[in-house]
Parts: structure tokens; sequence; C-alpha cells
């Protein structure tokens, strides 16, 4: 393993200024290394892949030395970034990509085709592939200057770093508010035998809505981060009733999908997107989301949405708003602050696959 600390120390004494960065667990050290020591190398989170290496382009191009840090599955959102602006104008600048493994009933279903096909992939953007070193802390930091000046993606393994703790002030304290769970617990209540299709999105939301929603029609979206809503509204037009569970980071990903979901917004519909909001990506390793600049409500009203103005942070007033949304029909948005419940298990494939064939109404 490298020493995460000496890592970021290096890179800083190389010259390298920021990390653009999509978190992903492989790289959980990293990101907290750079958090802890921000006036070394500047932790940069992006809301989206395509984001992350457009900023990177943009710092490259007015002499910073940037590093972009994403994972297997995000490097295709990157893609057109990579293909349309980084090869035609030369832009080049170091790209880790996490090599996500896959083992049936162990692993996330998104990472089993990129566990083999990352190689071509990375082939197919015009670009090579090596895997950074994970031992040799000097080859390491050799690898990533080299990968500055050529189309090289540097692929990052399993357990590359030693282990960091965030700095206590770095930390978020989510004491005050409600777990995820006690909302999804009540929707799981109310829902039981309803016409309602649940839909929850990557990561820890859809499996706590497998623990704690067993008797509600469920469609876990194990992948396509930032698409949860999307999928809503194909499902509304053809005639289901939808409630969204998303959360803070997957809302910026993609947020096209709100703006052009607030041009369906009538009464003919029946969609209800629920913003669960813990400040974090909780399955990526925890890292802050940093988007406390954000006012939710207010995109969501702006593009269009039937928005409660108000930010729910207990749960009677979920249960009020919940079904007022119901109740008047549309597209409707509500923003829930909630904090961390304790990790829960993976919906079983079969399940994820049986649940994702959804008949219209």
């Amino acid at each position: 393993m490298l020493d995460t600390k000496e890592f970021v120390n290096k890179l800083y004494d190389e010259g390298y200024t920021h990390l653009c960065v999509v978190p992903c667990s492989f790289a959980k050290n990293l990101i907290n290394a750079s958090i802890n020591n921000n006036d070394k190398l500047e932790y940069v989170p992006c809301a989206s892949e395509a984001v992350a290496c457009s900023i990177a382009a943009g710092m490259k191009m007015s002499g910073m030395r940037p590093i972009v840090i994403v994972q297997s599955s995000g490097l295709t959102n990157m893609g057109s970034c990579i293909t349309s602006m980084l090869k035609p104008y030369e832009i080049t600048f170091p790209i880790i990509v996490s090599w996500r493994t896959y083992k049936s009933g162990d692993s996330e279903i998104q990472h089993e085709h990129l566990a083999t096909k990352l190689p071509d992939l990375v082939s197919a953007y015009g670009y090579e592939h090596t895997l950074l070193d994970n031992e040799n802390l000097g080859n390491a930091i050799k690898q990533i200057t080299v990968s500055e000046s050529a189309r090289i993606i540097l692929l990052l393994q399993k357990n590359t770093f030693t282990t960091v703790k965030l700095d206590d002030e770095f930390k978020l304290d989510l004491s005050e508010l409600p777990l995820r769970s006690s909302y999804l617990k009540y929707l799981g209540n109310v829902f039981n035998s309803s016409d309602y299709i649940f839909i929850g999105t990557t990561g820890n939301t859809a499996r706590e809505m497998y623990s704690y929603m067993p008797n509600t029609d469920n469609v876990y979206m194990a992948g396509n981060m930032g698409g949860a809503l999307s999928l809503g509204l194909g499902m509304a037009k053809s005639g289901n009733k939808i409630i969204v569970c998303g959360g803070d980071a997957e809302f910026v990903m993609h947020m096209g999908g709100m703006t052009t979901a607030g041009r369906y917004n009538d009464s003919e519909l029946n969609l209800v997107y629920i913003l669960f909001d813990n400040q974090s990506n909780k399955s990526t390793g925890g890292q802050r989301s940093y988007q406390e600049h954000l006012d939710y409500i207010g995109l969501a009203k702006s593009s269009g949405l039937s928005v409660s103005d108000k930010i729910i942070r207990d749960n009677k007033s979920f249960e009020i708003e919940i079904k007022d949304a119901i109740a008047n029909g549309g597209i409707s948005f509500m923003h829930v602050k909630c904090s961390y419940d304790p990790e829960t298990p993976r919906p079983p494939l079969a399940v994820v696959k049986r649940n994702s064939i959804i008949k219209g109404s």
C-alpha cells in the first residue's frame, strides 16, 4: 500500500494543485488526506465526471496542474469531454480511474460490465491504460507525471492507499436529524398495499429501501446515478404512480432531468421526487457533498416542479407534506434532511432484475 499522507505531500512538492473528484470508496483515504491538507492539494468536489474533466481542462489551460479522480462507471460520463475536447485540443492531465471489480452477489450490478471491459473503454477513447503502482511511492508519482503529458489513464486498485481519517473540523454532525430509515418505514407502512411504485436511487437509498420497505413495489436503481427522476418521469408518463427516493449528490449529477420533468408538470401525472439530504456521498465513503450553498427548493421550483417551500426536518412534517403531494398530483418535490443509518445489505441481484420490469396502468 501507498502511504497516503506521503503521497499527497509528494504531489504537492511536485507542483500539483488540485484534485477534481467524483468520490469513490477506493479513493476515500486520498480524498480525506486532501481535505485535511486543502492548503496543499485543493479538493474540488464535482457534480459529475464530465464536470470534473471540464474543470481540470480549464485549470490545465490556465497553468494549473490538476488531477482527475473518478470511478470506473463514471468514466462513461467523461466520454464526450475526452473525445470532443481533450483529444482535439490536445489537453492532457492525469486521470485516475478506480477499477471496480465484480463478484456475483457481493458487488453492485453496475460494475459487472466494466469489471472486465474497462480497458476496452479506455482504448475506445484513444487512451492507453496502466495500473497505478500500489507499492512503490516513487514509481506511482512517476506514473502520474508521465500521464500529465500523455494519453494514459491510471487504473486505481482497491486498498491502494493507507487509512486516513478526516480531521474533526471536517466531519459532519447530523445527530439532530431523523434517520432516513424513519421516513422510509413510514412510506413502507402507508403505501404497502397501494399502486405506487418506488424508485430508489443508486447507493444506500436503494439498499435501505430494500431493508425498510419490504412490502412496497420497489425499483432499485443500482447504477445510473442522477437518472432516478428521469426514470420516474418515463414511468409516470406511461400511466404509473411514482415516488422517487433520491439524494443530494445524485440530485446535481444530471439536473437536466429536472428541467425536462418540469415541462410535464400537469395533473395527468402522479410523480413525487423526495430529495433525502444527508449532505454526503454515503455509499462511496461518506465524503461530504459540499452543497450547502444550493437552494434545492429554489432549483426545483424554477424548473417547473410543484414544490413544498418548507425544508422537512422531522417526521411529522414529512407525513403532512407527502400526503399533500399525493393529493395535488402533478410532479412534486420535497427536500428532506436526514441522518445516517447503519450499513444495510444490497438487494439481491434476482430481486433487482425482477423489480425492473414494470407494466403501465
